[in-house]
């Protein structure tokens, strides 16, 4: 970004917005030091939990270093195989970020391509995509993604990498139960925009329709569907956690946040409590946070709020 864009988006009302918003201002401090301690977890965190010649059995279910019997190695104990609860939060938050973002990306670019054509075509497409979208609609997201998610591991090979397969499933499946919002929004801005003006005269001058939903209608319905996508990165991160925890999500080997809060369940009733609450306060917290710059964004880019 050079610099004069730089000083143009400083000048601008999405900054103003924000530097006078103090929830906002709180949210994106909470949710730059999350999403930092996940992206640099290699190097920020005491431990690494994948290293199995680390683990030591003996230290398993410490409770927390400022609580009797707990270890200053350990801030926030040590789960039953004796990995630190804070590395394994740390590094578990990259796999829910990496799930949440990738699935909205995928969730988005189907969303969008799909509205684009059932908007500007009209017609026969249009009639199938939005019935196909009704349907999806009348079932909650999360039963779609536990179906696609099990129809996929049925149908994909065994012998294929566990883990980069379970990934790529769970991405998959939350991508295609989310993407009915994007059509529908996409599909209701550019039945506006494809009757104005601008489109029109992009028709006389010969310019065909893809390059016309490409270069001129996409540009201008983008807006509701960031707002869109930063709200639903929480929502992805939630599904995955809930996926995850019901045993459907990541596989052991490679801990999410709802992977941790499944594992520490088990122990709840026996008093290791800090097993579920810290990787269920860290998820808390992530998607709190990124649900309110979600809701700044969509008043910042509101027009009628200006």
């Amino acid at each position: 970004m050079s610099t004069s864009a730089i000083a143009r988006f400083l000048d601008g009302d999405v900054y103003h917005s924000f530097k006078n918003s103090p929830v906002a201002v709180g949210a994106a401090i909470v949710a730059a030091i999350l999403i930092l301690g996940a992206v640099f977890a290699p190097w920020v965190a005491p431990f690494d939990p994948f290293d199995l010649k680390t683990l030591d059995l003996n230290n398993s279910l410490l409770p927390p270093s400022w609580t009797e019997g707990g270890q200053s190695a350990y801030p926030l104990g040590t789960d039953d195989q004796g990995r630190d609860v804070l590395s394994t939060i740390l590094y578990g938050s990259r796999i829910s970020l990496l799930v949440g973002i990738a699935s909205v990306a995928f969730a988005m670019v189907m969303g969008i391509a799909l509205g684009l054509l059932s908007g500007y075509l009209g017609g026969r497409l249009d009639a199938f995509i939005m019935r196909v979208a009704d349907v999806q609609l009348s079932f909650p997201s999360i039963l779609i993604a536990l179906l696609i998610n099990g129809v996929a591991r049925a149908v994909l090979p065994s012998d294929a990498n566990i883990d980069a397969m379970a990934l790529a499933v769970l991405v998959g499946s939350i991508g295609l139960a989310n993407w009915v919002q994007y059509a529908r929004t996409v599909r209701g801005s550019t039945m506006v925009e494809k009757n104005k003006d601008y489109v029109q005269a992009a028709r006389v001058i010969g310019v065909g329709p893809v390059a016309i939903m490409l270069r001129h209608v996409l540009p201008n319905v983008l807006g509701p569907v960031l707002v869109i996508g930063t709200i639903n990165v929480a929502t992805a991160i939630i599904t995955e956690a809930t996926l995850s925890f019901l045993g459907v999500g990541v596989p052991p080997t490679s801990p999410s946040l709802g992977t941790m809060i499944n594992n520490g369940n088990n122990f709840l009733y026996s008093g290791e409590w800090w097993l579920v609450i810290f990787p269920g306060s860290t998820l808390i917290l992530l998607c709190m946070s990124v649900n309110l710059l979600g809701d700044w964004l969509r008043d910042a880019l509101n027009p009628k709020l200006q």
